[in-house]
């Protein structure tokens, strides 16, 4: 007897769950730790079998990770039961935009209804378009019902399945719109301004980093179910392909954009070559995360993030070591990136749970990422830029005193000689000699020499407008084109201010030395010159100059004009009568 009492009771059916009961102030409830749960290994189970043996669900602790793989299918029930006095709608939203496959069954009449969503299904068959999969339930108040849904994936998952009331969605869904569209409107931004950036100033680095930028704004689009939803949502196996793949660009990208930014290439070859390889690799691996199965793919992908954060990284820290500023920002962008990437991988891996932090971890630090990559930039550009305007600068001023170059000097020169020419402009053409510069290198050496120099020009400077032209041709010899001067003592009063102040040595300079000027001069209202002559007439008169001459100011003489007599035929007829009268 008491063998077929126990018999009995194995072979009764379960007691029914008790109803999860939903109130119009619940609006947010989570499904984990409250839904029952069985794991299909063979992934064949169907709801008709599944309804046969209720007895192989289970409860699971909260936070509980499902060893999902492919070919196998984890099994959800659900009793639910809207309040009587209920009026809201409730949603039964799954919040990770990544899961393969969600089938739910509800009761409707005396028939099961099924409703599919995940990366696999185009949104637009989805029974609730948007990010991630929503589903409406149909709970007649008072009244309990159950839901069944399977779960499918390539990889282990916790389940962010959560139940909400259709205003708590609502709102939830405009919040969320509202960063990711900040977010992606900021980046967007940035590439649009980067692009603009490269074409106005003829720098490819800005092209590249636009293009790293906006490669990562798709992946980042992607991986949150933005670009599923707004962009390609008719299907097929691009959105579920999309991430990864896109992924592998924007990795790949990355590599070769710090690569050339941190100059890996003249310093460390070894570096140079790996990264030069792992980043183009991205190419031909996005292809065959195509082609090969999901579950393979992502580790692959896994394995290539992991070795390019590595080289970033070690490329940022080298940089930092020998100083290099721009290496510090590198480094700031990818070290949160790289824990990011790492808790994703984990997730991945059905060691942690799928929440705000692991989800969005990623999302965070590549927002982070972006523009710092770009300060970094910025600077390396700056620097670069400023290269370039020294070597130019090199091209057109002298090296030492920073005047301008004889050949510059000379152009100018001319362009002044023919405007005298032409529009009678006045100006004063001056040349300055230090005439102890071969003296001074002799006693005291080139050093001293060389600050004489640098002396002089900056008594010239004081003595000299900044409209006014000044250049070095010669070797101690500097050339001044002083404009709007039409009269002698303005050029000798500036010269006689010039050799004055040569002759006071700077106040505890060691040695003492003291600057003698020499200075000739021509005023082009007083004299026709020749640009090609010109410099060998002032040069000439400051030879004739002895070195302690009482005269050390000195002019190019005018030109000699003649009255021009007036023929007989000239004269007026009044004159003419007059003389015969």
């Amino acid at each position: 007897m008491a063998l077929l009492l126990w018999a009995a009771l194995l072979l009764a059916p379960p007691a029914a769950a008790q109803p999860v009961t939903l109130r119009d102030g619940d609006e947010v409830l989570l499904v984990d730790g409250v839904a029952t749960r069985w794991l299909d290994e063979r992934g064949t189970a169907t709801l008709d079998d599944v309804l046969r043996t209720p007895h192989r669900f289970g409860h699971g602790d909260a936070g509980q990770i499902a060893p999902l793989a492919p070919g196998n299918a984890l099994w959800l029930r659900l009793r639910l039961q809207r309040a009587a006095d209920a009026h809201q709608q409730w949603l039964l939203a799954w919040g990770d935009p990544l899961i393969d496959r969600l089938e739910v069954w509800q009761m409707e009449g005396r028939s099961w209804r099924m409703q599919v969503a995940g990366d696999t299904i185009a949104v637009d068959q989805w029974p609730e378009r948007g990010r991630y999969p929503v589903f409406r339930l149909a709970l007649p108040a008072g009244e309990a019902r159950d839901v069944y849904i399977r779960v499918r994936s390539q990889t282990p998952t916790s389940l962010p399945l959560h139940l909400s009331t259709d205003g708590e969605h609502a709102q939830r869904v405009q919040l969320e719109t509202l960063g990711l569209g900040a977010i992606f409107g900021a980046l967007l931004l940035l590439v649009a301004a980067c692009i603009a950036q490269s074409i106005a100033y003829r720098d490819r680095a800005y092209g590249w980093y636009a293009a790293y930028a906006g490669i990562t704004t798709l992946c980042l689009v992607a991986y949150t179910g933005v670009a599923a939803h707004l962009l390609w949502p008719t299907g097929g196996p691009w959105p579920d392909l999309a991430s990864g793949t896109l992924a592998f660009l924007g990795m790949g990208a990355a590599i070769l954009f710090v690569r050339r930014l941190l100059g890996v290439a003249a310093r460390h070859p070894v570096l140079d070559r790996a990264t030069y390889l792992g980043g183009w690799l991205g190419l031909p691996l996005a292809v065959a995360y195509l082609l090969v199965p999901r579950a393979p793919g992502l580790q692959v992908l896994s394995a290539y993030f992991a070795a390019g954060l590595a080289m970033n990284v070690t490329a940022a820290w080298l940089a930092c070591r020998r100083g290099d500023i721009v290496g510090r920002w590198v480094l700031a962008a990818f070290v949160p990136l790289a824990l990011a990437i790492t808790l994703f991988c984990i997730r991945m891996l059905g060691w942690l749970p799928i929440n705000f932090f692991t989800q969005y971890a990623s999302l965070l630090a590549v927002v982070a990422e972006v523009p710092l990559l770009l300060v970094a930039l910025s600077i390396r550009s700056r620097d670069r830029h400023g290269a370039q305007i020294r070597a130019q600068a090199l091209s057109s001023q002298d090296a030492l005193t920073g005047l301008l170059s004889p050949h510059l000097f000379q152009d100018r020169l001319l362009q002044v000689v023919m405007r005298a020419r032409r529009d009678k402009a006045e100006a004063a053409i001056v040349f300055v000699d230090l005439v102890n510069h071969a003296r001074i290198r002799q006693v005291h050496g080139q050093a001293v020499a060389d600050q004489s120099l640098l002396r002089s020009v900056l008594k010239l400077r004081r003595v000299v407008r900044d409209v006014d032209t000044v250049g070095r041709v010669g070797e101690a010899r500097f050339g001044l084109i002083l404009e709007g001067v039409s009269a002698r003592s303005a050029v000798t009063h500036r010269a006689a201010r010039l050799i004055a102040s040569g002759l006071m040595p700077l106040p505890g300079l060691k040695p003492e030395v003291t600057l003698h000027f020499h200075i000739a001069a021509v005023l082009l209202n007083e004299r026709a010159v020749e640009p090609a002559t010109v410099a060998d007439d002032l040069g000439a008169l400051l030879a004739s100059m002895s070195p302690r001459t009482r005269r050390p100011i000195r002019f190019l003489d005018a030109d000699n004009t003649q009255p021009v007599p007036l023929d007989t035929d000239s004269e007026l007829p009044s004159e003419l009568s007059v003389r015969q009268a």
